[in-house]
């Protein structure tokens, strides 16, 4: 895998994957919620797996922020997606679709963590993409992957935070290409 390319042509929207567990507690949702919102403001398009938990908190502040956002789904059934959801894609591919979600993005937000997040979180990584952890998962690799010399995702404290510095990093990459 390798990184993907930011959106095409300058006024493309960056896409920003949205990931945590589908399970989440209240205060992992509001975190996912106002990150959905804050990246629909500044006209990203959200990305996740298009189920509960983060994924359809992160939905729901897309669209309450006037944004999109795209589910892609591990089953067949499109009936299965949250209910917030711009567009649903069934995949039929179950947990292999964390690696569509993240090669649809130019940058990941981890909310919390699962094993499912562990998984876009080294998926994104592997793939030279930034990835912005909110909570969650901290995790040190054995190389550099960031300017920074951390090997691991950037910690953010706050979900504006998230926002910017995954923004940020989609700019910081779309200039360079």
């Amino acid at each position: 895998m390798t990184a993907a390319e930011p959106s095409a042509g300058p006024s493309a929207p960056p896409y920003v994957a949205v990931v945590g567990p589908g399970d989440a507690g209240p205060e992992q949702c509001a975190a996912a919620e106002a990150v959905g919102r804050l990246l629909a403001g500044r006209g990203a398009v959200v990305v996740c797996g298009g189920l509960g938990g983060v994924m359809a908190a992160a939905a729901r502040g897309a669209r309450d922020g006037g944004g999109m956002s795209v589910g892609l789904l591990p089953g067949r059934d499109r009936s299965a997606a949250n209910p917030y959801l711009t567009l649903a894609l069934p995949t039929g591919m179950g947990q292999l679709r964390n690696g569509l979600v993240v090669a649809a993005a130019d940058a990941v937000i981890a909310v919390g963590g699962s094993w499912g997040t562990l998984s876009e979180i080294a998926l994104a990584l592997r793939a030279g993409l930034p990835v912005i952890a909110l909570g969650g998962w901290r995790v040190d690799g054995p190389q550099p992957q960031r300017p920074s010399g951390s090997p691991g995702p950037a910690p953010a404290d706050t979900p504006e935070a998230a926002v910017a510095d995954a923004l940020a990093a989609v700019s910081d990459r779309t200039q360079d290409s």
